[in-house]
């Protein structure tokens, strides 16, 4: 029986072939972010129409990155619980505090309403999440940020090629952090980007070049200097490469996880499930369910594979256990996602559509 993958890239020999000269020229990898790196965050920056781009080595590592500019020691920093660990742990690397809130029931991103009460003479910024692509309500959370004065920083890990208000996902907020790993929308062994709006970009540029590569510094052939601390965060030339091809096909490719998600909005029988929206980019399709665990184990009888995105942050135990977010926990409880990268065929799709209407 042939297994239905959650995630699987798409890729060609294109790709293949654009590795192997890299491969025989040597030239594989450098912190100061030349050759195929510096082409990537120009075509990137074009693609989403920023002030500029700073290519890193994973979505972890840009919003570790963008929250190091801001001084959030013993600050507070707003974002949903429902994400990944790395939205959270970031807050943690630069010496924050999260505070979680709610999320819209709808849409699965932070909630607006909910932010307004957690604020705080503490609150230094609102975090953001995409969620599976889903573009976070944008004009409410720079409403808030002008009112109460706070850095916007959005994790956009599942929306490369997403749209608010007609605009590419990465041209709003101050910063805007990407992922490019092999799961995601723009697939990359590993990799990472922050999109920078802010008027000092250019200065913001100059930190980021150095702290993404261990602090290093005002370079003249083999000498340099080290002024602050830095991590060892730069994009490798194999991954921007890669990256480069990617974002070529990456509008082509959302289509067609549109197409599969209208497909799945319109013949999948569940009330609760990611709503259809032409500007979302689909990472994956979610549902909600009260029979999570048995459904899993009855997808996965007929080969296809599901998963759980994501265990609320705030129920691990190195978080705030005690905060109080009923919808969140919830959706954790009942949360499942489905495959819809474009390599799905549509005899795929039927049997997932099938599948998810016998056994939910």
């Amino acid at each position: 029986m042939n297994q239905i993958k959650l995630f699987d890239p798409v890729v060609s020999g294109e790709e293949e072939s654009s590795i192997k000269k890299i491969f025989k020229n040597g030239f594989w990898a450098s912190g100061a972010g030349i050759g195929r790196v510096n082409d990537f965050e120009k075509k990137f920056r074009a693609y989403v129409n920023s002030k500029d781009c700073i290519a890193v080595n994973s979505g972890t590592a840009a919003l570790h990155l963008a929250l190091s500019v801001l001084d959030i020691k013993n600050k507070e920093v707003i974002l949903p619980s429902l994400s990944f660990v790395s939205t959270a742990h970031a807050v943690v690397y630069n010496g924050g505090k999260p505070i979680f809130a709610e999320v819209d029931p709808q849409t699965l991103c932070i909630d607006p309403s909910d932010i307004k009460k957690k604020i705080t003479k503490n609150t230094k910024a609102i975090l953001p999440v995409h969620f599976a692509g889903m573009p976070a309500n944008l004009s409410q959370l720079k409403h808030i940020k002008e009112e109460f004065d706070l850095a916007l920083i959005e994790d956009a890990a599942h929306a490369c090629g997403a749209k608010y208000a007609g605009k590419k996902i990465g041209s709003h907020g101050d910063m805007v952090c990407f992922s490019f790993h092999p799961v995601k929308n723009l697939a990359m062994p590993s990799g990472g980007l922050i999109s920078v709006n802010r008027s000092d970009h250019r200065n913001l540029r100059k930190i980021f070049s150095s702290k993404r590569w261990c602090g290093i510094t005002d370079r003249k052939d083999v000498s340099y200097d080290i002024k602050d601390l830095g991590w060892n965060f730069y994009m490798n030339e194999f991954s921007a490469a890669i990256g480069l091809i990617q974002l070529k096909k990456l509008d082509r490719l959302n289509s067609k996880r549109k197409k599969i998600a209208k497909r799945f909005h319109n013949e999948i029988h569940l009330e609760q499930k990611i709503p259809y929206d032409k500007n979302c980019s689909y990472h994956f399709y979610w549902i909600l369910l009260k029979n999570r665990d048995r459904f899993r184990k009855k997808m996965k009888s007929v080969g296809i594979e599901t998963g759980i995105h994501y265990q609320p942050i705030h129920k691990f135990s190195m978080y705030d256990k005690h905060s109080n977010l009923p919808i969140t926990e919830k959706i954790g409880n009942s949360i499942v996602a489905l495959p819809t990268h474009p390599n799905l065929s549509d005899s795929d799709l039927d049997l997932i559509i099938d599948s998810v209407n016998k056994f939910s």
